[in-house]
């Protein structure tokens, strides 16, 4: 009796995501068929994807402080951030490798010519691009204990939230009421971003719209050799790369995994933004069986260090430039240009645009004279941007699921059913309180007990 009001909640969700599928199809055409039109949409998009950011900060203090604070070894907690970080650098620079290899092959930007506006588009990218590593690293420790939630910066509330669980974790039992205070909280910020999924359609119309208004069919054409060959390379990265650890590590199908997570790409896919899907995974992930300091640490912290499709681009797209502006790289010159943008990569944030203020910082910094050749590419990187945030978040959910195999903190039989559907992830709430998943979030030692209540349930 209890199961028909949430298949109800499920049936209506399903057909919200068919709707988002429906205004995309209506955005394209708009966009092609009215493109003045189509860019004034922008907006709208804009608004549906600060909403879905608004929500990142709360849920991301939430999930970290209850994984951080229900473990009784900080010495865990650190494990999994070096495992992580170590994990990102490696991937990263795999990609990027990747991204080298494959800009040799296809040899893209061959015959374009620079003109005087894309020369001064790419001046104006390269404006403020340049941020250091130190400035960087600086810019993560916040204003305030509270400005963090107010600037929306993902770093700044990793630390805050970090600090804040280890406080609690160090008062023990006095501060188990505080905890259980978060997880309402919890509650209710995953219950506000579920509410604000039903404006989904609108803003994938109004971003999808104003992405192929300003993309415009003859910049398609035009760069069609250095899009498709990005494009293809993202899906050889994900399917062979990526698809290969996950099953060898994990034993997990990445096909199984990304069907999964398919609501999660549409919502990208409508928005170009991987951050509009960051909260979702989250709840995704611990839905799935992986422990919340596992999903709270690899995460967020996966948005800013391990963007395996920003990585890719930065490589095909600074050969392109050198390559359209008459001086290709020597293989020398390349490596060091992988080396630099290892570092540079890092400065990247998972939203819409990164990737190009990135490129044009790293291109001012190690080679200056390749700077306005960024304008060329400029037409067509909303467009690519898509794909950037879509390996992005490919990469980051399977990062989550390796390191949760590697620090044994991943429910094995959980993960099975999950894939499998028979153990459904509920749309109305994103809060999955008596599953066995949930029981994952503490420690091992404190499973067991936390177990025998998903089974009194059934």
């Amino acid at each position: 009796m209890a199961t028909a009001p949430a298949a109800a909640r499920r049936d209506r969700t399903h057909y919200l995501y068919l709707a988002v599928i429906g205004a995309v199809v209506l955005g394209v055409i708009v966009g092609f068929a009215a493109p003045g039109v189509a860019v004034e949409l922008k907006p709208i998009g804009t608004g549906f994807v600060s909403l879905i950011k608004m929500m990142i900060s709360p849920i991301i203090f939430c999930t970290i402080v209850l994984g951080v604070g229900s473990v009784r070894k900080a010495a865990k907690v650190g494990a999994v951030g070096g495992l992580a970080l170590g994990y990102f650098l490696v991937m990263s620079t795999v990609a990027l490798a990747i991204g080298l290899i494959v800009g040799n092959v296809l040899d893209p930007g061959h015959g374009l010519q620079l003109t005087d506006a894309a020369r001064a588009a790419g001046e104006k990218q390269a404006e403020g691009a340049g941020e250091g590593t130190v400035d960087f690293l600086l810019g993560v420790i916040p204003t305030t204990l509270v400005s963090a939630f107010t600037e929306g910066e993902v770093l700044q509330t990793l630390l805050v939230a970090l600090l804040a669980g280890f406080a609690l974790q160090a008062m023990g039992s006095a501060g188990e009421p505080v905890l259980r205070g978060i997880g309402h909280l919890q509650k209710l910020v995953f219950r506000i971003l579920a509410m604000i999924m039903w404006a989904a359609p609108v803003g994938a119309f109004g971003a999808i719209a104003a992405v192929v208004g300003e993309t415009g069919v003859d910049a398609l054409k035009s760069l069609a050799v250095i899009m498709i060959g990005f494009y293809v390379t993202c899906a050889l990265f994900v399917v062979l790369v990526l698809g290969t650890l996950l099953r060898v590590v994990a034993g997990v199908n990445l096909f199984a995994l990304l069907k999964y997570l398919g609501r999660e790409f549409l919502l990208i896919l409508s928005t170009s933004s991987s951050e509009s899907a960051l909260p979702r995974l989250i709840a995704k992930m611990e839905h799935l069986g992986v422990s919340k300091p596992v999903v709270g640490i690899t995460v967020p912290t996966g948005y800013s260090f391990n963007l395996d499709g920003t990585a890719i681009y930065l490589t095909m797209g600074s050969l392109f430039v050198a390559e359209a502006m008459g001086t290709p790289l020597s293989v020398g010159e390349q490596i060091s240009l992988l080396v630099f943008m290892i570092i540079a990569s890092k400065g990247a944030a998972g939203v819409t645009g990164a990737g190009l203020a990135t490129l044009a910082g790293g291109l001012q910094s190690h080679k200056p004279a390749l700077v306005d050749g960024v304008g060329l590419i400029v037409g067509i990187d909303r467009f690519m941007s898509e794909a950037r945030a879509l390996t992005n978040f490919a990469g980051n959910a399977v990062a989550t699921v390796l390191v949760g195999t590697w620090t044994k903190e991943i429910d094995k039989e959980r993960a099975a059913e999950v894939l499998a559907g028979r153990i459904p992830f509920d749309e109305s709430t994103f809060v999955d309180d008596h599953a066995p998943g949930a029981a994952s979030a503490e420690v091992p030692e404190q499973r067991d007990e936390a177990r025998r209540e998903p089974a009194l349930k059934v």
